[in-house]
């Protein structure tokens, strides 16, 4: 069992960058792939970036490619989403999440663990 504990996000201004990370809690995080995702208003939960457990691999949604980088320390059980360029469009609230399983960003239901969620706004 983990428990996914997340900081970071805020308010920014477009082109700005902000830095999400997410802390597990409880063992076994090295055997997770770890998944962001975000819902803005109105909008359907959906995935941003995805992590393999070991860290060679990486996915990004389109829209976020060249601008967002997701990262882990498994020495230290945390995930570090970075996010520069932001746009307008990206203001949501951002979770973290993790599974046994691998990695993907189109499918929420893989995910079993997942943060508590932390907004992110970005003005125009």
């Amino acid at each position: 069992q983990v428990e996914l504990v997340q900081s970071g996000g805020g308010s920014v201004q477009a082109g700005g960058s902000l830095r999400l990370s997410c802390v597990a809690i409880g063992s076994g995080f090295g055997s997770l792939a770890v998944g962001w995702f975000r819902q803005g208003p109105g909008k359907e939960r959906e995935g941003v970036a995805c992590i393999s457990l070991k860290g060679g691999s990486e996915y990004y949604k389109d829209s976020v490619k060249g601008r967002f980088t997701v990262s882990r320390d498994n020495d230290k059980n945390t995930a570090d989403l970075q996010m520069s360029n932001l746009k307008p469009e990206d203001t949501a609230i951002f979770f973290c999440a993790a599974t046994e399983g691998y990695c993907s960003i189109k499918d929420t239901q893989r995910f079993p663990y997942w943060g508590q969620g932390t907004q992110v706004t970005v003005s125009s």
